[in-house]
């Protein structure tokens, strides 16, 4: 007699039927079809992080800057002005002054000299506290008053930074005053031929002024049109023939460090 088939029995590897099985593949206790599905969550995982920091670097892209950042910018543009304006702009052709009782007047600008180094725009011993605080560039232009009898050389020199440009201006050794032969170490003079300034050395030096704004200390030196040397000045004269020179570097100090409005779409701003 045969044995009956029992269900679920046959050969080995065979099912009921007799067919045979395919032998389940696994790798590190996981089937071909969960590798498949694992992977498919990954890819997922990876294209929803890969959205979420295209979404972030777009909104920092394109959001507004903060106060600080504008702030910082404003700071930046005003740090620059001394090699990105125009010397034409930094020294303008006139620039207004109030001579005696008041009156309204306008300073004509002979020249602006090309050398911008640190140890030549001034004297030996002014260029030291000037380079110890790390001077960037001293920028010279000259002036007359409107009656052509006093000459007025401006000295801008650029620092880093306020704090910097404060420092050199605190370290700025005293002077001679009129009468006493001179001034220095000061602003050297820069006479241009042909104008009004021709005759304005060093020698002829009898007053000098310093002024502050942001990054810029801004010096003058002046004397008269003559170019009698300072020590033939032996007295001090009524009232104060050199006024026109503090005004001078104060308006220009006041240009080169005002901060403007910062528009990071415009041509020198960095925001």
């Amino acid at each position: 007699m045969q044995r009956p088939a029992m269900p679920g029995w046959g050969p080995l590897g065979q099912g009921g039927n007799g067919a045979p099985q395919e032998p389940a593949i696994t790798v590190l206790g996981l089937r071909a079809r969960q590798w498949m599905v694992a992977a498919i969550v990954v890819g997922c995982v990876y294209l929803v992080t890969g959205t979420i920091a295209i979404g972030g670097v777009w909104a920092e892209l394109h959001r507004d800057p903060t106060n600080a950042e504008l702030e910082w910018a404003a700071k930046a543009e005003v740090a620059q002005r001394w090699r990105a304006w125009p010397a034409e702009r930094i020294f303008p052709s006139k620039i207004t002054y109030t001579a005696g009782q008041g009156r309204g007047e306008y300073a004509s600008r002979t020249g602006i000299v090309p050398d911008t180094n640190c140890a030549t725009g001034v004297d030996q011993g002014l260029a030291g506290p000037l380079l110890q605080q790390g001077c960037k560039a001293v920028l010279r232009a000259t002036y007359t008053d409107r009656l052509q009898g006093i000459v007025v050389t401006v000295g801008v020199v650029a620092f880093a930074d306020p704090w910097a440009a404060d420092r050199a201006y605190k370290a700025i050794p005293g002077s001679r005053g009129p009468g006493s032969g001179g001034v220095s170490p000061a602003l050297r003079a820069a006479p241009f031929p042909g104008t009004a300034s021709a005759r304005f050395t060093d020698t002829a030096r009898q007053d000098r002024t310093s002024d502050r704004g942001g990054p810029y200390v801004v010096l003058t030196t002046s004397g008269e049109a003559d170019g009698r040397p300072a020590s033939a000045v032996r007295k001090e004269r009524p009232g104060d023939p050199f006024a026109i020179a503090p005004q001078l570097g104060n308006a220009i100090a006041r240009t080169l460090s005002a901060k403007a409005l910062p528009d990071c779409h415009a041509r020198g701003w960095k925001c």
